[in-house]
């Protein structure tokens, strides 16, 4: 008697609950897409220095945010935002170094007198505002906890990391090249250094805003 053997059973992936992720997708879009300290100094930095300029910038931003998501999809996030020293130590650090980035884009000089030797801000600094950030950490752990996506803690967390990187690499390319629509009548002095000086409060008024409970 010949004894069949069947194919071997592959294990389902699991599958994505559409409403769940539509839920996650259009609270990442509203929270994580709105202005604040990363978006507004994405545009103030291209218009200031250019597109081409602050596209490692941007990148580093990207990055620095991505890392900020990994914490709050695995949970490390809460852990630390429940220490209070570790908390304010992560908004003074985040608030003096966009006040910094928020002078250099004030005083950024026209785009027609800038020369590569000059100090602008490189893919370093959109990392370390990226992960320092005091928005990105409070809004994408808002952002993680609106939906579930499986039971598992550990699918759950697969699931939405890759799908929240798109979302954070789309925003910022969409801020990158809004800030481009502005390059052309930054040539001008006196309109250049005003635009730069608004760009820069809007940053330091976005940057308070973020620390308001």
């Amino acid at each position: 008697m010949t004894q069949r053997y069947g194919l071997p059973t592959l294990t389902a992936l699991p599958e994505m609950p559409v409403g769940a992720a539509g839920t996650l997708i259009f609270t990442a879009l509203a929270i994580m897409g709105s202005p604040g300290p990363s978006t507004i100094s994405l545009v103030g930095v291209s218009v200031a220095y250019g597109v081409r300029r602050s596209t490692a910038y941007c990148l580093g931003l990207i990055v620095g945010t991505i890392v900020v998501l990994l914490a709050a999809a695995t949970g490390i996030t809460a852990v630390l935002l429940a220490v209070p020293a570790l908390r304010w130590a992560l908004v003074i650090a985040g608030t003096a170094y966009i006040l910094w980035l928020a002078y250099h884009l004030a005083t950024a000089p026209p785009l027609n007198d800038q020369t590569w030797a000059e100090r602008y801000p490189r893919l370093i600094d959109g990392l370390i505002l990226g992960v320092i950030n005091p928005k990105a950490w409070i809004a994408i752990t808002a952002v993680v906890a609106s939906a579930r996506l499986a039971d598992s803690t550990l699918v759950d967390a697969a699931l939405k990391i890759p799908l929240l990187a798109a979302i954070v690499v789309g925003i910022h390319v969409i801020w990158l090249l809004a800030g481009r629509l502005m390059v052309p009548v930054m040539r001008e002095p006196r309109l250049s250094r005003a635009v730069n000086v608004v760009l820069a409060a809007l940053l330091v008024a976005a940057a308070l805003l973020a620390l308001l409970p």
